[in-house]
């Protein structure tokens, strides 16, 4: 085989050996695909010119990177402390319950095509997991285990992920959905419409919702049994030292 043909593949072990020695993963990207546009003959300015549509044409990239100064202002300005004590305040508020919630709403908006409504940036780090902590902070004190913490945010995170990742394959003009229905056509199966896929795509993220939910009505007392079992063994603890 012609060695040439194998230049495209150089930004391959780029990326691997930037992600296994845990460089900056946007300085890895682009370093690859800057060695692969000049491994392939691409000009320096054809290369900035590709770079730059690219980053236009990626509307949620773009959006992404904006966001992320805002919130981290908010952040900056009390924006975690005022959704904890707002929770606080609502005594029947739990963190399975503020999960559930936004689990359900997650979902349905997915479904309508509203995927940029939430997300793990603008939505789960400054508000859904610092709600969801503050409805445990209100219940057992403030001086919560940080391993009780990190299950919390561990939930927050993997609420959003399920419930978008199932819900917006219901969306017919989604682009994972255009693509299958492409794909199918392009082999010969040319009976199935993007509707169809969205039809069938509704059982599965029935199916998320009610094991996700029964996941999370065993949050609560997953939560309850941990701050007993570090209760105890704060207790032991300050016996032998005591004694």
């Amino acid at each position: 085989m012609d060695s040439s043909a194998l230049l495209p593949l150089i930004g391959i072990p780029i990326v691997v050996a930037g992600f296994a020695l845990r460089f900056n993963p946007l300085l890895v990207v682009t370093v690859a695909g800057l060695v692969t546009g000049l491994s392939v003959g691409m000009d320096f300015g054809m290369l900035l010119e590709t770079f730059g549509e690219k980053f236009i044409n990626s509307r949620s990239l773009a959006t992404f990177l904006l966001i992320l100064p805002v919130i981290g202002l908010l952040e900056h300005y009390g924006l975690k402390e005022r959704a904890q004590d707002w929770i606080a305040s609502i005594a029947s508020a739990t963190s399975a319950r503020i999960l559930m919630l936004y689990f359900l709403l997650r979902e349905g908006t997915a479904a309508l095509g509203l995927t940029y409504l939430g997300g793990q940036a603008q939505t789960v780090r400054p508000l859904l997991a610092p709600m969801a902590e503050g409805a445990a902070v209100s219940a057992y004190g403030e001086d919560l285990p940080q391993t009780i913490r990190d299950k919390i945010k561990a939930h927050s995170a993997a609420c959003d992920n399920i419930a978008v990742f199932f819900g917006e394959d219901i969306f017919i003009a989604f682009g994972a959905v255009l693509l299958m229905d492409a794909f199918l056509k392009e082999n010969g199966i040319t009976n199935i419409e993007p509707l169809h896929l969205g039809l069938w795509a509704i059982p599965t993220a029935l199916s998320a919702l009610i094991i996700h939910m029964f996941r999370l009505t065993r949050l609560d007392a997953s939560i309850r049994r941990d701050v007993a079992t570090w209760k105890n063994s704060s207790n032991l603890n300050g016996k032998q030292v005591t004694a």
